[in-house]
């Protein structure tokens, strides 16, 4: 029996969404210190003949990016469990004023999936008797525990993310040719975006193409534009 449960519980957890919460942060993380720390260097290196100006900008823009980040997915996640624990609390004292009423609510959210009234009835009941907090707060509210909020993963997961992505353009305008040095910024970013997009569906168990295709659109759109900024403002630093 003991053996069944486990096997039950390895079943469950195989499933794809239970990642969505630190991989969502993280392709999040991973992309943005790819292209917005590629997209800094390119626009300055389109303006500058020199390779220091190109690195000192690349740098600044990783470390203040990981840290805007990692505190700008804190503060969001943050205000989403706010939100949670509020309508929490609510449903708390509904259920302590109110129980007959819940109870009827609980069950009309059952038939509502596909029960008969009766069979919802005696399931809303059982589950009350169980954990009616737990119960509401799943069934009425939608929380649970692979949706809920946890700031401090999320903001962990973006702004590590964001470090190791943004390292990469930094190695290619440390260590590649001054000459043409946006455009091996470009190729490079674009390979680092592709094999991000590659392994973020691999791990969420979606189309490799589209993610690929999505991220290498954007990302040549979003370079380009900061080349252009960097050619047409540009001056010689």
């Amino acid at each position: 029996m003991d053996n069944q449960s486990e096997q039950l519980d390895d079943y469950l957890h195989n499933h794809y969404i239970h990642r969505s919460n630190w991989l969502r942060a993280a392709v999040l993380g991973a992309n943005d210190g790819i292209l917005s720390t590629a997209s800094l260097a390119i626009g300055v290196a389109a303006a500058s003949s020199t390779r220091e100006p190109i690195v000192l900008a690349t740098l600044a823009g990783l470390v203040a990016g990981a840290l805007s980040m990692a505190a700008g997915e804190y503060v969001s996640v943050s205000s989403q469990t706010d939100v949670e624990t509020a309508d929490i609390e609510r449903e708390r004292i509904e259920l302590e004023e109110s129980p007959e009423l819940e109870l009827t609510l609980l069950a009309k959210i059952y038939e509502d999936r596909g029960l008969s009234a009766q069979t919802a009835l005696t399931v809303a009941k059982e589950l009350t008797a169980h954990d009616a907090l737990a119960a509401h707060v799943r069934d009425e509210l939608g929380i649970n525990e692979i949706s809920q909020a946890k700031p401090i993963q999320a903001a962990f997961a973006s702004g590590a993310a964001f470090t190791i992505g943004g390292v990469l353009p930094l190695a290619v305008a440390l260590f590649l040719p001054l000459a043409q040095l946006e455009y091996y910024l470009y190729g490079f970013a674009l390979l680092f975006l592709i094999a991000l997009g590659a392994l973020a569906a691999k791990t969420g168990g979606s189309s490799v193409g589209i993610a690929i295709a999505r991220i290498t659109f954007w990302g040549t759109v979003a370079m380009g534009l900061t080349a252009l900024v960097g050619y047409v403002f540009g001056v010689s630093l």
